[in-house]
């Protein structure tokens, strides 16, 4: 094989993977917003795991704590329909909308005694349950942040988790410190993005090398 059809080889693999992780990241984005069957995300679900920066067993304790988290907290506040809950590499992020200021802190007390939970980041809002219009404007701008996320070639996009509430862009996964600035710099360009917050575990970036292989450059 010459040298120009192995680079050309390169780049069609290349492209196929960002392709992949573009779909299953859309797809996974999709799913938790209820717009597409569960059984239709399996393959997704499944790519995105190997694609992950967190070992099997952490991304398995993160679901469930997920999972714990909101069925403790529905059996306590009344109005829970409008609490989310994200959980990456043992971090949560509480998000969404409360009742009260004593709905707020009972939801962070309770998610912090969970087993396994390293700590938590409140950012939920006294405000009552959002509407339907700005439920589904969040799921765009996830989708928008997250194709932005996968465009931008210095990053490796599958490893960023994006939450969006009330136009608010949640980021959370384990970075370099280079990529969490670059990530949040990407996100806050993206339309309907009024601010940026990041829940990132900072890792350092020869433990990126030995994950990913040299750093990309932009």
């Amino acid at each position: 094989m010459t040298r120009a059809a192995a680079t050309e080889r390169s780049l069609r693999m290349t492209s196929r993977v960002r392709i992949a992780v573009a779909g299953a990241l859309v797809v996974s984005t999709l799913a938790m917003s209820g717009c597409i069957p569960l059984a239709a995300t399996g393959v997704a679900v499944g790519t995105m795991a190997a694609l992950d920066r967190r070992t099997v067993g952490a991304q398995a304790e993160d679901q469930a704590i997920e999972l714990k988290a909101r069925n403790q907290i529905g059996s306590v506040i009344e109005q829970s329909g409008g609490i989310g809950v994200t959980s990456f590499n043992r971090k949560v992020l509480l998000t969404g909308q409360v009742a009260s200021e004593q709905d707020k802190r009972n939801a962070e007390r309770i998610v912090a005694a969970i087993d396994n939970v390293r700590s938590v980041h409140n950012e939920l809002q006294v405000l009552g349950r959002p509407s339907m219009t700005t439920s589904a404007a969040d799921t765009a701008i996830t989708a928008r942040v997250k194709t932005a996320l996968i465009n931008a070639q210095d990053l490796h996009a599958n490893t960023i988790k994006v939450v969006t509430e009330s136009g608010t862009v949640y980021l959370m996964g384990l970075v370099s410190r280079r990529e969490a600035d670059r990530a949040a710099q990407v996100a806050a360009r993206v339309a309907g993005v009024q601010r940026v917050v990041t829940v990132f575990e900072l890792i350092t970036e020869e433990e990126v090398t030995r994950i990913h292989g040299a750093p990309k450059k932009n």
